[in-house]
């Protein structure tokens, strides 16, 4: 076995154990010591793919492909065509997303969660006409909370709704008000 399959598989029984102590008993409770145990890795190898378990925590993250723009050639017109294929991802990917974003997830990785999302917004309304300024720095935060609030209800169970109905349900609640600011941006 090559030296990349190595890397490549210590590293994600790292990110995998991680997630399952996560949804046992909740980031802040989890220990590197308790990855380590959950992973049986050594502690220097643990270290030499990781900093720490907020390192393997952002690793998670960047590793869902839901969070990287949705192709182009969508719909014109059509707003936020991240959103359809980032629920249904979510479906696919739901122990982790569960685990990364919902209520027993840890408070840096909805930040920096955050932070990626609102780049593609931020994108995808410049795309639409936008201009840079402080008032679309406003309405990405809307937009990004109001998803983000959707989600983490829907990866707790709050809801089961479909992706599809869950994006309908985005669109609704956030499109008319994208719509009537982006004619004055």
């Amino acid at each position: 076995m090559s030296g990349d399959r190595r890397v490549r598989r210590t590293r994600r029984m790292v990110q995998e154990a991680l997630v399952a102590l996560i949804l046992e008993k909740g980031y802040e409770a989890v220990t590197v010591t308790d990855i380590i145990a959950r992973a049986d890795v050594g502690r220097s190898t643990f270290y030499s793919h990781f900093t720490d378990k907020q390192d393997v925590l952002l690793s998670n993250l960047h590793d869902l492909a839901f969070l990287r723009p949705a192709p182009a050639g969508g719909e014109p017109g059509r707003l936020f065509a991240f959103s359809l294929p980032m629920l249904e991802h979510v479906r696919e990917q739901e122990r982790l997303v569960r685990a990364l974003l919902g209520r027993r997830g840890g408070g840096p990785v909805h930040a920096h969660g955050e932070r990626l999302l609102a780049g593609l917004v931020r994108d995808e309304l410049l795309a639409a006409g936008a201009r840079a300024s402080a008032a679309l720095d406003l309405l990405v935060v809307c937009v990004v909370g109001a998803f983000m609030g959707l989600l983490r209800a829907w990866v707790d169970g709050e809801t089961a709704a479909s992706p599809a109905e869950l994006d309908a349900a985005f669109r609704a609640a956030v499109e008319p008000g994208v719509r009537a600011v982006l004619g004055r941006l």
